[in-house]
Protein backbone atom coordinates (compact mmCIF):
# COMPACT_ATOMS: atom_id res chain seq x y z
CA UNK A 1 0.00 0.00 0.00
CA UNK A 2 1.21 3.14 -0.64
CA UNK A 3 2.14 5.90 2.00
CA UNK A 4 -0.33 8.60 2.07
CA UNK A 5 1.10 11.59 2.43
CA UNK A 6 -0.10 14.67 4.56
CA UNK A 7 0.11 18.35 4.59
CA UNK A 8 2.87 17.85 7.79
CA UNK A 9 4.84 15.30 5.37
CA UNK A 10 4.73 17.80 2.64
CA UNK A 11 6.29 20.31 5.13
CA UNK A 12 8.76 18.43 6.04
CA UNK A 13 9.78 17.15 2.62
CA UNK A 14 9.95 20.98 1.15
CA UNK A 15 12.12 21.50 4.24
CA UNK A 16 14.77 18.52 3.77
CA UNK A 17 14.56 19.91 0.18
CA UNK A 18 15.54 23.46 0.79
CA UNK A 19 18.73 22.13 2.81
CA UNK A 20 18.98 18.25 3.96
CA UNK A 21 21.66 19.07 6.38
CA UNK A 22 19.21 20.92 8.79
CA UNK A 23 18.31 18.43 12.32
CA UNK A 24 15.69 17.06 13.16
CA UNK A 25 15.12 19.86 15.68
CA UNK A 26 15.24 22.63 13.27
CA UNK A 27 12.90 20.53 10.71
CA UNK A 28 10.41 20.12 13.93
CA UNK A 29 10.46 23.64 14.71
CA UNK A 30 9.83 24.77 10.96
CA UNK A 31 7.16 22.45 10.35
CA UNK A 32 4.92 22.76 13.95
CA UNK A 33 5.87 19.53 15.06
CA UNK A 34 8.62 17.48 17.90
CA UNK A 35 11.46 15.78 16.93
CA UNK A 36 10.42 11.71 17.00
CA UNK A 37 7.03 12.56 15.19
CA UNK A 38 9.28 14.22 12.57
CA UNK A 39 11.91 11.38 12.76
CA UNK A 40 8.86 8.59 12.27
CA UNK A 41 7.66 10.37 9.23
CA UNK A 42 10.97 10.74 7.72
CA UNK A 43 11.52 6.65 8.21
CA UNK A 44 8.53 5.83 7.02
CA UNK A 45 8.83 8.42 3.84
CA UNK A 46 11.98 6.61 3.44
CA UNK A 47 11.08 2.98 4.27
CA UNK A 48 8.20 4.25 0.76
CA UNK A 49 10.79 5.64 -1.33
CA UNK A 50 9.75 8.71 -1.33
CA UNK A 51 12.87 10.19 0.05
CA UNK A 52 16.54 8.53 -2.25
CA UNK A 53 20.03 8.87 -1.51
CA UNK A 54 20.95 12.34 0.07
CA UNK A 55 23.79 13.69 -0.93
CA UNK A 56 26.10 17.24 -1.47
CA UNK A 57 25.24 19.84 -4.21
CA UNK A 58 28.85 20.99 -5.14
CA UNK A 59 30.09 23.91 -6.80
CA UNK A 60 30.78 22.97 -10.19
CA UNK A 61 32.54 25.85 -11.39
CA UNK A 62 34.64 26.57 -7.90
CA UNK A 63 35.50 22.95 -9.02
CA UNK A 64 36.81 24.15 -12.34
CA UNK A 65 33.71 22.08 -14.12
CA UNK A 66 33.25 25.64 -16.07
CA UNK A 67 31.70 23.98 -19.47
CA UNK A 68 27.99 22.49 -19.60
CA UNK A 69 27.02 20.41 -22.72
CA UNK A 70 23.38 19.20 -23.77
CA UNK A 71 23.98 16.58 -26.10
CA UNK A 72 21.57 15.29 -28.83
CA UNK A 73 21.76 11.84 -29.93
CA UNK A 74 20.01 10.61 -32.92
CA UNK A 75 20.52 6.86 -33.52
CA UNK A 76 19.77 4.45 -36.07
CA UNK A 77 20.36 1.16 -33.25
CA UNK A 78 17.41 0.25 -31.80
CA UNK A 79 18.02 -3.41 -30.50
CA UNK A 80 18.25 -4.35 -27.18
CA UNK A 81 22.02 -4.89 -27.51
CA UNK A 82 22.81 -1.14 -28.74
CA UNK A 83 21.11 0.10 -25.57
CA UNK A 84 22.65 -1.80 -22.96
CA UNK A 85 26.25 -1.44 -24.65
CA UNK A 86 25.12 2.68 -24.90
CA UNK A 87 23.45 2.64 -21.90
CA UNK A 88 26.75 1.34 -19.83
CA UNK A 89 28.98 3.82 -22.00
CA UNK A 90 26.98 6.99 -20.29
CA UNK A 91 26.66 4.76 -16.93
CA UNK A 92 30.47 4.54 -16.98
CA UNK A 93 31.00 8.12 -17.18
CA UNK A 94 31.25 10.43 -14.45
CA UNK A 95 30.63 13.56 -16.45
CA UNK A 96 27.31 12.90 -17.71
CA UNK A 97 24.91 14.39 -14.77
CA UNK A 98 21.81 13.50 -16.03
CA UNK A 99 20.59 11.72 -19.38
CA UNK A 100 16.73 10.67 -21.18
CA UNK A 101 15.45 8.79 -23.78
CA UNK A 102 13.17 11.22 -25.77
CA UNK A 103 10.07 10.89 -28.01
CA UNK A 104 10.71 12.63 -31.20
CA UNK A 105 12.96 13.22 -33.81
CA UNK A 106 16.06 12.92 -30.94
CA UNK A 107 16.55 9.76 -29.41
CA UNK A 108 18.63 10.98 -26.33
CA UNK A 109 19.69 14.24 -24.33
CA UNK A 110 22.83 13.91 -22.12
CA UNK A 111 23.70 16.55 -19.52
CA UNK A 112 27.50 16.78 -19.68
CA UNK A 113 29.53 18.44 -17.12
CA UNK A 114 33.56 19.35 -18.16
CA UNK A 115 36.17 21.64 -17.74
CA UNK A 116 36.17 22.90 -20.93
CA UNK A 117 35.49 21.93 -24.30
CA UNK A 118 38.79 20.02 -24.87
CA UNK A 119 37.64 17.76 -21.93
CA UNK A 120 34.44 17.45 -24.00
CA UNK A 121 36.00 16.55 -27.57
CA UNK A 122 37.56 14.08 -25.08
CA UNK A 123 34.19 12.52 -23.57
CA UNK A 124 32.76 12.72 -27.01
CA UNK A 125 35.70 10.81 -28.88
CA UNK A 126 35.83 8.19 -26.20
CA UNK A 127 31.37 7.76 -26.44
CA UNK A 128 31.79 7.56 -30.14
CA UNK A 129 34.62 4.97 -29.73
CA UNK A 130 32.42 2.83 -27.70
CA UNK A 131 29.24 2.81 -29.40
CA UNK A 132 27.56 3.67 -32.89
CA UNK A 133 25.78 7.32 -33.39
CA UNK A 134 24.08 8.38 -36.36
CA UNK A 135 24.30 12.03 -35.30
CA UNK A 136 24.98 13.97 -31.99
CA UNK A 137 24.98 17.63 -31.47
CA UNK A 138 26.54 19.53 -28.62
CA UNK A 139 25.17 22.43 -27.77
CA UNK A 140 26.82 24.59 -24.95
CA UNK A 141 25.50 26.26 -21.87
CA UNK A 142 26.34 30.15 -21.89
CA UNK A 143 24.56 30.64 -18.24
CA UNK A 144 22.84 28.77 -16.35
CA UNK A 145 20.12 30.52 -15.15
CA UNK A 146 18.09 28.41 -12.60
CA UNK A 147 18.79 24.70 -11.84
CA UNK A 148 16.82 23.31 -9.11
CA UNK A 149 15.90 19.54 -7.79
CA UNK A 150 13.41 20.61 -6.15
CA UNK A 151 9.89 19.91 -6.39
CA UNK A 152 6.81 22.17 -6.19
CA UNK A 153 5.23 20.19 -3.43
Amino acid sequence: MALRVDETDRKILAEMQRDASQSLDEIAQKVGSSKTPVWNRIRKMREAGLIGQQTVKLNAEALGFEATFFVLIRTSEHEADWQQKFLAALQARPEVQEAHRLAGDIDYILKVRVQNARAYDEFYQALISEVRVFNVTALLSMEEIKSSLELPL
